[in-house]
Parts: C-alpha cells; sequence; structure tokens
C-alpha cells in the first residue's frame, strides 16, 4: 500500500509548531487541514488522554463559536498519536493564516475555568475521561514556549 502524506513526514526532525498537513477540494472549495503540533515527536511525552479530550471539547467550542472563523471551521479534533489535533478550515491557507486564530484559542484553554462544554454523558461518548487542570496546563505550555515566539521553521514542515 502507498504511504499516505501524513506518513512521510520526517517526525524526528518535526518541531511544535503549525503546519499545513494536506489542502482537499471538495467541489470549488478548498479544505486546509492543518498540523496544530503540541508535542515534539518521539522525544517528549505525548498528551494525556484527559487533557486532550478536554483541549478538544474546548478548542471545537470556542472556533465553532468564533466570531470571525466560525463558519469557516470543518472540524477539530486530537491525532491518534496524541502529539498534536488536526484542524480542517475551508479556504486555501497557509499556516501563518491561522496563527493569530491559534493564539486566541489556545488563550482561551489556558485560562478557561468552568464547566467544560460538551461534559455530560447525554452529550459525550467518553465524558468522564476529562483533566481541565491539565489542558490548561499544557494549553499554557504550548501558548509560551511555541506560539508567542513561533519561527518560520515551525510553520512548514522539515524537507
Amino acid at each position: 500500500m502507498k504511504k499516505i502524506p501524513s506518513f512521510t513526514i520526517d517526525h524526528l526532525r518535526l518541531q511544535r509548531g503549525i503546519y499545513v498537513s494536506r489542502k482537499d477540494y471538495v467541489g470549488d472549495e478548498v479544505i486546509t487541514t492543518f498540523d496544530i503540533r503540541m508535542k515534539n515527536p518521539n522525544r517528549e511525552p505525548a498528551l494525556g488522554q484527559g487533557a486532550i479530550h478536554t483541549i478538544e471539547h474546548l478548542a471545537a467550542t470556542f472556533l465553532r463559536n468564533h466570531p470571525t472563523w466560525a463558519d469557516r471551521i470543518v472540524y477539530w479534533g486530537p491525532m491518534g498519536c496524541l502529539t498534536g489535533n488536526y484542524l480542517l478550515v475551508k479556504g486555501d491557507l497557509e499556516s501563518k493564516d491561522i496563527l493569530g486564530l491559534m493564539l486566541e484559542t489556545f488563550r482561551f484553554i489556558a485560562d478557561y475555568k468552568g464547566e467544560i462544554p460538551g461534559a455530560t454523558a447525554k452529550d459525550c461518548g467518553n465524558y468522564l475521561l476529562q483533566d481541565l487542570p491539565m489542558a490548561r496546563w499544557e494549553a499554557n505550555k504550548y501558548l509560551t514556549e511555541v506560539l508567542e515566539v513561533i519561527t518560520d521553521e515551525q510553520l512548514v514542515y522539515p524537507q
């Protein structure tokens, strides 16, 4: 079987950052998939399941309610390897185009207090798997160590 493109990225050189993973066409519309990489793959511990699940609930809710971006957000969800998340957005975009949005999103998560949206048995298939303190900690770490000081090499996949 042919390798899918995301398995051809050198994960030994990949840094935390924001990357364009792929662009797909649905009719005349471009859907850009972003790799929101919160952990250095294979070089630091992955995100805890409860933390990334809470990040998913908070980020998806924030993004789908964003005053400017809401109508363009298609999907936000965790990577199976637990080193980051995928964000799918309508439009032919580059990493720099969503940097401001990611700064807002991770500030929201880092500062969030209160009930986690959708974290009830009625609303979520694994509602007890939540960890707000660790989600806030991980969001703040990504915000301060990556997003607020991001470099060009953290915006384009390594060659």
